[in-house]
């Protein structure tokens, strides 16, 4: 962002052999946050055990931190261009940190929910801060894009300790320190971030404008709360209008935005059909690939019968395939097109999804691995080479608003598809046909047939828990199957909208960090 930095810095970011441990820095923001996005699904059997929460509220355990990170993030990356980058990045952190604390030890469904929406504003901070910052500390296109690797990679990496780190304290402690463990993490980050950062802001960065905050956060909160409740419920007079309020404000938004001088969001953003197909790309992914994976460590340890620690190192593979990849996204965008590792990654992510609906209960180890193997190397390919394209198709100076509205979509896309693809879990599973004397708890989530059965004599728990299972691995697949169906849909529309789009080059040729 040069328009942000004082000439001397914007040269010597590029030579500034402190990026790299600045980087590092901002790789533990993104870790604190997919960490924490991944331990919840892990301990939401315990927490459904615990709590006790109905369907509907586990579900809202779920997806309460994206609806209100999706409604912030454009306003915390408008308001880290005004106070700066690095000090929203810190503040942000300290917070996500404290808030974590009153996730561990909330104790009821309705407090947990109030935490996760508090999470939810901390997490709004974090994410666009780094990616802009990344924009600032990184100016050759080929670094850059090295960067931007890491940068996914760290998201994939994180996603694959949390379930491990989480599994271990899930055997050992209970629920509540599997939120802790973001503790140390923040405090490292806070206190080497102090020292290593470069702060950045826009020095012009015009008026602050309060309307345009409430309208994104009523129209996003509204529009994603209609969808969720409709998925869940049906339709509904309540529904509908909170559908139509956040539409309305949405609108409102955005005819604000094209009137200002100094806008929230410059819409002009969306004029250039490489961010708009990244965007896009961005938000089905997600929306396809969320709501498998929130119920995919449900189905791990309730179905199968692993232990938490099992269920972890059994999701490794998607990490593992996300990182390979999106180290090399950028080389492999170079060499062949956006296009088509774009498409390519998105296309394979589908198929994988598609070979999930065959899955039963008693399903092999080997067909698991591979398919979450596929999704990993799929969408780390995409996702690289995305927030890549997002980043080097606006103005340096409109870096901070891209990355936001890049983290909105994906964001939006987790609240969907917990939302609408859950709901298709849900809705399945909720019909099973149980023995005489179930519980009306057994039909509100496996967690609440699971701990039923414990209650009931051998022979009517094991037909409970056979039938309850049966039903929740059919709603899986068929949520599998929607989700397939979604990614090939991303896939044909990114190979049109990323037509001829290309990743800026360096100084010079040959393949360089890519």
């Amino acid at each position: 962002m040069t328009s942000t930095l004082q000439p001397a810095d914007a040269t010597g970011a590029v030579k500034r052999p402190g990026r790299w441990l600045a980087l590092s820095v901002l790789v533990l923001a993104v870790l604190l946050v997919a960490v924490d996005a991944t331990v919840l699904g892990l301990a939401t059997p315990y927490i459904s055990e615990d709590l006790a929460p109905s369907g509907t509220q586990l579900l809202w355990i779920g997806d309460v931190y994206s609806f209100v990170i999706a409604g912030l993030l454009v306003t915390m990356g408008s308001l880290g261009d005004r106070i700066g980058r690095k000090r929203i990045l810190l503040v942000g952190a300290t917070a996500f940190g404290a808030v974590s604390v009153l996730n561990a030890y909330a104790s009821t469904p309705e407090l947990m929910i109030v935490a996760r929406a508090l999470l939810g504003v901390a997490g709004a901070t974090l994410m666009p801060a780094t990616l802009a910052l990344i924009r600032n500390l990184f100016h050759d296109p080929r670094e850059r894009s090295l960067a931007v690797g890491v940068w996914g990679a760290a998201a994939s990496a994180g996603a694959a300790v949390g379930p491990v780190v989480g599994g271990f304290l899930l055997e050992h402690f209970w629920w509540g320190s599997v939120f802790l463990i973001n503790l140390p993490v923040m405090a490292v980050l806070v206190l080497v971030g102090v020292k290593l950062l470069p702060e950045s802001r826009d020095p012009n960065p015009g008026p602050w404008d309060p309307a345009s905050v409430a309208l994104s956060l009523a129209g996003m909160v509204g529009v994603v709360y209609a969808l969720k409740e409709a998925a869940a419920h049906g339709f509904a007079w309540a529904t509908l209008g909170a559908g139509l309020i956040g539409a309305a404000a949405l609108y409102g938004f955005v005819r604000r935005q094209l009137t200002l001088p100094a806008p929230l969001l410059d819409m002009r953003l969306f004029r250039s059909r490489g961010f708009s197909g990244a965007v896009l790309a961005d938000l089905l992914t997600i929306l396809g690939l969320s709501g498998l994976v929130f119920f995919l460590s449900q189905y791990l340890q309730l179905v199968q019968g692993r232990r938490p620690f099992e269920a972890g190192l059994a999701e490794l593979p998607a990490a593992i395939g996300a990182v390979a990849a999106g180290l090399i996204a950028g080389r492999a965008a170079r060499r062949f097109s956006v296009r088509a590792v774009v498409s390519g990654g998105l296309a394979a992510v589908g198929l994988a999804l598609a070979a999930l609906t065959v899955i039963g209960q008693n399903t092999g180890y080997p067909l698991l691995g591979a398919a979450l193997l596929v999704v990993g190397v799929g969408a780390g390919f995409s996702f690289t080479v995305t927030a890549d394209v997002i980043l080097s198709s606006v103005p340096k100076e409109q870096a901070g608003a891209a990355s936001a509205v890049s983290e909105t979509a994906y964001e939006l896309g987790a609240a969907l598809g917990i939302a609408l693809l859950g709901s298709i879990v849900t809705g399945v599973y909720r019909d099973f046909t149980g023995p005489a004397g179930t519980p009306d708890a057994a039909h509100e989530s496996l967690g609440g047939a699971v701990e039923s059965a414990a209650h009931l004599p051998a022979d009517t728990a094991a037909a409970l828990l056979d039938a309850a299972r049966q039903s929740f691995v059919d709603g899986l697949s068929l949520a599998a199957g929607a989700g397939a169906v979604v990614l090939l849909a991303a896939s044909v529309a990114a190979w049109f909208l990323l037509r001829g789009q290309k990743l800026e080059d360096g100084h010079g040729e040959g393949h360089g960090h890519g």
